[in-house]
């Protein structure tokens, strides 16, 4: 019977290693391209804020959303973040009292950080474990069809965890890259991750030196 099973497995897992691959390069191959549905509802939107001059940047690119294709949004900030989740409350708050929308089209969610300042790379290990697991959970639970990102560490395990759910075939989520204008010559560390390991759908860079030298990345000229 043990013999039985064990061969039963030598012969099922490479279906499933073949099976992982082939989905591995359909969501690679498809990544980027445009939907071949015009979506009749908002887009479910997932909005990643780092702090300081990362948060002004991504309410630049809020704020020029086309507010009725992507809603709800979803704001997350690091749990140690005080003040990105206030400015975006304060934006939405804004909307309300112009009009223009209602309060359920915005939620306000924090996450553990992977890393902070100064912590040692040892003890970093159990962070990230813990980090990874609360983004998965937080994708889970919204299922975003659209990401926005602009370099802070907070942004990686979340679009890790929505890239695998994509391998998965348990949801699809675009993924929307913007490397902070502070970066000329070369990319954060986050964004070179998302780069080449190809899990952006897009990915744009404010300086032509930089888009040169990462030639999949588009030029978005300045956005600040």
């Amino acid at each position: 019977m043990g013999l039985d099973a064990l061969a039963t497995a030598c012969c099922v897992l490479p279906v499933l290693l073949s099976l992982l691959a082939g989905r591995f390069a359909y969501v690679l191959w498809r990544s980027g391209q445009p939907s071949s549905k015009s979506p009749t509802a908002g887009l479910r939107c997932l909005i990643v804020f780092g702090s300081g001059g990362h948060t002004a940047e991504m309410m630049n690119i809020v704020t020029a959303l086309q507010k009725d294709r992507f809603t709800p949004r979803y704001y997350v900030a690091a749990l140690t973040d005080n003040m990105s989740l206030q400015k975006a409350q304060v934006y939405e708050q804004s909307l309300i009292q112009s009009e223009e929308k209602t309060i359920k089209n915005a939620h306000f969610m924090q996450i553990y950080r992977s890393r902070e300042v100064g912590q040692t790379y040892i003890t970093s290990i159990a962070t990230t474990l813990l980090a990874t697991m609360h983004a998965m959970w937080l994708v889970i639970s919204i299922r975003p069809q659209v990401i926005f990102c602009n370099g802070p560490g907070t942004c990686f395990p979340l679009c890790v965890c929505a890239f695998a759910l994509k391998v998965l075939g348990l949801g699809w989520s675009s993924i929307f890259y913007i490397e902070s204008i502070a970066r000329v010559k070369k990319l954060s560390l986050s964004g070179l991750l998302l780069y080449k390991l190809r899990i952006a759908d897009q990915f744009f860079v404010q300086w032509l030196q930089l888009q040169q030298s990462y030639p999949r990345a588009y030029y978005a000229g300045r956005l600040m």
